[in-house]
């Protein structure tokens, strides 16, 4: 006979699990000493190994406790169940992971205003997923749309992604203590400009209707983008015409040979 914290150490699973199992029936011991602990045998051992296993499965211990008394379980039902339900599990989990990843985004891009970003996710999930699809498509081409699947998400985690969300951060800091023409902000707007042509190149049209479609804040929110204040938008615009304004003059000056 093997003693029940032995049990517990051969097979890692606490004293407290083992007494719980035989409460409900599903593994008694097969004696006890005159102190009252549990005692064990081989088969018993076996047994607790065959649960170990089924919980690894992802079996709830109600359908293990059948699968154990039932002679005619029936396999190949029980199995396809449970693949559903697994499946059924990882997409649920999948959700809760970009939701997560987005609202880690969020934060990000409100500089640490949680509260803000909470509210705005809040928004994003309670839209009609169907209807953001019809207006996309009523807005942009199929060329366009590739090119749609392309642009940065909140919840992806990709270091271009993240990239893009802290650029967005930074401008979000920058428009209340910040001119548009400081070189700050200058650099932010000429990596985002690098960003675009590094990822986007040749598709100007997509990413100027992009734009004006992002300025729009029912647009915006109708094709599911994650709000960003409008007085940061216009903030993000003007430093963007400072930054092209220059680059013109400097060329011009050079082509002058000045």
């Amino acid at each position: 006979m093997i003693h029940i914290n032995e049990v517990s150490n051969l097979t890692n699973t606490t004293a407290r699990t083992l007494r719980y199992y035989d409460q409900i029936g599903l593994l008694a011991s097969s004696a006890k000493t005159q102190g009252g602990h549990r005692l064990y045998t081989e088969e018993d051992l076996q047994k607790l190994q065959q649960i170990q296993f089924y919980k690894s499965m992802g079996y709830r211990i109600s359908d293990i406790k059948e699968i154990l008394t039932q002679a005619e379980w029936n396999w190949s039902a029980g199995l396809v169940k449970q693949l559903t339900y697994i499946l059924d599990e990882q997409a649920r989990l999948k959700e809760m992971e970009q939701m997560i990843r987005t609202l880690v985004s969020g934060i990000a891009v409100e500089e640490g205003n949680q509260e803000e970003a909470i509210q705005k996710l809040i928004k994003l999930t309670i839209q009609d997923k169907k209807r953001r699809e019809h207006f996309k498509q009523a807005i942009f081409n199929d060329e366009e749309l590739e090119s749609w699947s392309n642009l940065p998400n909140m919840n992806a985690g990709t270091p271009e992604s993240m990239e893009w969300i802290g650029l967005i951060g930074l401008l979000t800091k920058y428009h209340t203590c910040k001119e548009p023409s400081s070189p700050s902000v200058q650099n932010v707007i000429r990596r985002m400009l690098e960003k675009q042509t590094e990822e986007f190149e040749n598709e100007d049209e997509f990413i100027n209707k992009l734009w004006e479609v992002r300025k729009c804040p029912d647009s915006s929110e109708q094709l599911g983008l994650y709000p960003i204040q409008p007085e940061v938008l216009d903030y993000m615009e003007r430093a963007y015409e400072i930054f092209i304004a220059s680059n013109v003059d400097r060329d011009t000056k050079l082509g002058e040979g000045i």
